[in-house]
């Protein structure tokens, strides 16, 4: 019911924006029809091959995305058992978090050269912090009632944490994961369009640059796809470790 009622929602937005655009409300060079943009969804497949750069971006999304989880979930770890460093990086944690890192870029070229490694660096970096500094508020937040009751049982630190501590921090945790995704889809799609080095972004500059409105559309929408995917891969994963 929920996805049934955002889908009629969507429906009768999209309704009401090509309504808007007939009779002259919205500007079509500014917003196309919505009906404008899903017939551009083949031209743009067969001019541009908008599924194999979908791909592209998915995958270095996804690269980004566990390289920034095999160090964000250790490291908000660290920070989380040893407080001083906890509370001594946890503010240049967050003010690194507000800095613009897109504009870095010129410098990760450099490093890395135009490849998929530089992108892949660029999504890295916002998405782990926000899963660092999630990471040790999750465990902070663990109820002092259930670590007292595993102490009782006399649990080992290592089963303290996978069957107390963890599961109880998934919430905060995947609040952090969900935070970071956003922000490395959105730094790697902006290097695509910067550089003009395949993926979505590409897509977005060539369709920008062109004037073609509804291209440019149909390709932010297959972007909000690939945010789609990992939000709806990660509300599963989530669910399968939150405690009964």
């Amino acid at each position: 019911m929920p996805i049934l009622v955002g889908l009629i929602g969507l429906l009768a937005c999209a309704l009401l924006l090509e309504f808007a655009v007939d009779i002259g409300w919205v500007m079509q060079l500014v917003v196309p029809r919505p009906s404008d943009t899903i017939l551009a969804f083949p031209e743009v497949q067969e001019d541009m091959d908008l599924i194999g750069n979908f791909f592209v971006t998915l995958a270095m999304t996804a690269a980004a995305t566990l390289l920034a989880l095999g160090i964000g979930i250790p490291f908000g770890y660290f920070l989380y058992r040893k407080e001083r460093y906890g509370i001594a990086y946890e503010g240049w944690l967050a003010a690194a978090f507000a800095a613009p890192t897109v504009l870095l870029y010129p410098l990760f070229l450099v490093i890395f050269g135009r490849s998929h490694a530089t992108l892949i660096a660029m999504g890295f970096i916002p998405g782990a912090i926000p899963i660092i500094i999630q990471t040790r508020q999750g465990l902070l937040g663990v109820s002092r009632t259930l670590l007292n009751v595993g102490r009782s049982f006399n649990v080992s630190d290592r089963d303290m944490f996978w069957k107390i501590q963890l599961p109880s921090a998934v919430p905060t945790i995947f609040t952090g994961i969900r935070i970071g995704v956003m922000y490395t889809l959105v730094n790697i799609v902006a290097i695509e369009y910067l550089i003009d080095f395949g993926g979505l972004g590409r897509i977005v500059s060539e369709m920008y640059f062109r004037f073609d409105t509804p291209g440019t559309y149909a390709s932010i929408i297959a972007v909000v796809f690939v945010s789609v995917f990992f939000y709806w891969g990660f509300g599963r994963i989530e669910k399968w470790l939150r405690p009964v």
